[in-house]
């Protein structure tokens, strides 16, 4: 799977963990490509993610759970629309969702999952990225300095 920055031209490879998380793996393969407006982390730190349409039937669950993610980790997050904030939700134009899927890059060490409203919200780690990380870290950090104005975050199907 490719993960991109499509405004910034930045893209990484990574490998979906078959092995740690097939139902994840399996929902998200079978719903790529996705993506959305980019937005970066406040609490967790080195992170950026989009939010998109709930996409699997049935929901995978949890598996491969972490809340202390690992530069290159890619996250599956499930949120019900009751968890997250309303201006949050109005702001990120997701308020008339039932829930959300929250798919998650960690580009740097030192990240903690921990929401300051509802505690520890653990993930399901279902892709490491093999190629690139360098380059998609310090587009990623970019993020952060400059802002996410008009920045996608993309993941779409690699097939070698």
């Amino acid at each position: 799977m490719t993960v991109t920055l499509a405004r910034r031209g930045v893209s990484c490879v990574a490998e979906l963990l078959d092995e740690d998380a097939p139902r994840t793996c399996e929902a998200v393969w079978n719903a790529l490509p996705q993506g959305d407006a980019v937005q970066h982390a406040k609490y967790a730190r080195n992170e950026v993610y989009t939010m998109v349409p709930r996409f699997a039937d049935p929901e995978p669950g949890q598996e491969n759970p972490t809340v202390t993610p690992i530069p290159g980790d890619i996250v599956y997050f499930s949120f019900d629309s009751g968890m997250l904030d309303r201006s949050f939700k109005e702001d990120k134009g997701i308020d008339h969702l039932p829930g959300v899927i929250d798919l998650a890059l960690f580009y740097g060490r030192n990240n903690l999952l921990l929401n300051g409203d509802v505690g520890w919200v653990p993930g399901n780690v279902f892709a490491t990225v093999v190629e690139n990380l360098p380059a998609m870290a310090e587009a990623c950090n970019d993020v952060w300095r400059s802002g996410n104005v008009g920045e996608r975050l993309l993941y779409e199907r690699l097939e070698r």
